[in-house]
C-alpha cells in the first residue's frame, strides 16, 4: 500500500493532537484539583456527585430548620422555668399567709401587692417572643397570647418544622397547654381561654368544656389572682386552697418542661445525625471528585515527553518539500 505524503501528514497531526489533549486535560484536573470537571469525564461518578450536592442543600436547610426550633424550644423552656419559680413563690407566701398565727390584715395587704407582680411578671413571661412571634401563642404568634387580665388569645396550633426528610417535630407549646392543669380544646367565640374552660362574661357564656370528666382544670394566672384577693379579703380558707392548686400547677409546668426537653434532645440528636451525615458524603464525594496531585504531576510529565518525541518523530516522518532545497 502506497503511504502518501497526505496520510503521514494526518498522523502526525492526530497524533499532536492527542497528546495535547491529554495534555490540556491533565493541566486542567492539575489547576481544578479535580477529577470530573464535565459530567463528560466520568458520567457514573458525576451523578453520584450532584445527588451529594443536591442532598447537602437539603440538609443544610434542615439545619438551618433544626437551629431555628432548636432556639424556640430553649426559650420556651426559660419561660415555663420562670413560671415554675413565680408558682413556688407564690405557694410560699400562701403557705405563710395561711393562719392567724403567722399573719395579720397589714402582713397580708403588704404581700397581695408582691402577688400583683407576680401575676405581672407571669404575663410577661407567658407573652414571651421571639423576634416579632410570640413563642405561646400556638398560631396566632403575631399578638400577645395572654391579656392583661390573664387570659388566653392565642390556639392551640403546632407549629411543625422539618428537622430531617420526612422526620417532623413541633417546635412550640402552646400556652393552652402550658399554663392549664388540664386544658380545654375549643375556644369561645371571641377566642379567648378562660381559667374553666366557660366564655367569660360578656361572651353569654358561649364557651364549651371538652376536657375529661373528673379533673378540673387550674389556670395558673387565675390561681395567682385567686390568692391575691383571698389575701386581700382576708379569706384564709380561700389562700389555704390554693396550695394544693399550686401544686398541680407546679406538676403542669414539670411536665411541660420535661415535654420541651425532650423535643429539644430529639432536635439535637438529629442535627449531630446530618452533620456525621454530610460528612460520610464529603468523603465519598472527595474520593470519586478529587484528583490524586501526584498522579497528576506524574501522568503530566509523561505526557510532555510524548509530545516532545511526537514533534521530534514528525519532523523525520514528513518528507522534504521543495522549500526546503530552495532555502
Amino acid at each position: 500500500m502506497r503511504v502518501t505524503e497526505h496520510t503521514n501528514f494526518n498522523t502526525v497531526r492526530d497524533s499532536i493532537n492527542r497528546s495535547k489533549a491529554r495534555m490540556e486535560e491533565l493541566q486542567m484536573q492539575s489547576s481544578t484539583l479535580k477529577k470530573i470537571n464535565t459530567p463528560s469525564d466520568d458520567p457514573v461518578s458525576a451523578a453520584k456527585v450532584l445527588e451529594m450536592r443536591t442532598e447537602k442543600v437539603n440538609n443544610d436547610q434542615f439545619q438551618a430548620n433544626a437551629k431555628m426550633a432548636q432556639m424556640v424550644l430553649q426559650n420556651t423552656d426559660h419561660a415555663l422555668s420562670e413560671l415554675c419559680d413565680i408558682v413556688v413563690r407564690a405557694k410560699e407566701i400562701a403557705l405563710g399567709q395561711s393562719s392567724k398565727a403567722s399573719s395579720n390584715e397589714s402582713t397580708r395587704l403588704g404581700v397581695a401587692e408582691e402577688v400583683t407582680q407576680l401575676f405581672q411578671q407571669a404575663v410577661a413571661t407567658a407573652n414571651r417572643r421571639i423576634g416579632e412571634k410570640y413563642i405561646f401563642a400556638g398560631f396566632k404568634t403575631d399578638r400577645p397570647p395572654v391579656d392583661p387580665e390573664g387570659r388566653y388569645t392565642g390556639d392551640s396550633g403546632q407549629q411543625m418544622v422539618e428537622i430531617a426528610k420526612d422526620v417532623f417535630i413541633s417546635s412550640n407549646l402552646p400556652g393552652i397547654d402550658a399554663f392549664n392543669t388540664s386544658p380545654k380544646s375549643s375556644t369561645d367565640g371571641q377566642g379567648l381561654y378562660s381559667a374553666t374552660g366557660r366564655a367569660p362574661a360578656s361572651t353569654g357564656g358561649l364557651g364549651m368544656t371538652l376536657d375529661q370528666p373528673g379533673q378540673e382544670n387550674v389556670n395558673v394566672f387565675d390561681e395567682i389572682q385567686n390568692l391575691r384577693i383571698s389575701l386581700l379579703t382576708g379569706d384564709l380558707d380561700g389562700v389555704r386552697s390554693t396550695l394544693d392548686r399550686f401544686d398541680q400547677i407546679h406538676g403542669k409546668l414539670i411536665a411541660a418542661r420535661a415535654k420541651v426537653g425532650s423535643r429539644l434532645q430529639g432536635v439535637e440528636g438529629t442535627s449531630q445525625a446530618i452533620e456525621r451525615h454530610n460528612l460520610t458524603n464529603a468523603q465519598l464525594s472527595s474520593a470519586l471528585e478529587d484528583a490524586d496531585m501526584s498522579q497528576v504531576v506524574s501522568d503530566l510529565a509523561k505526557e510532555e515527553t510524548v509530545y516532545k518525541s511526537a514533534l521530534a518523530s514528525s519532523q523525520k516522518l514528513i518528507q522534504p518539500t521543495l522549500l526546503d532545497f530552495l532555502k
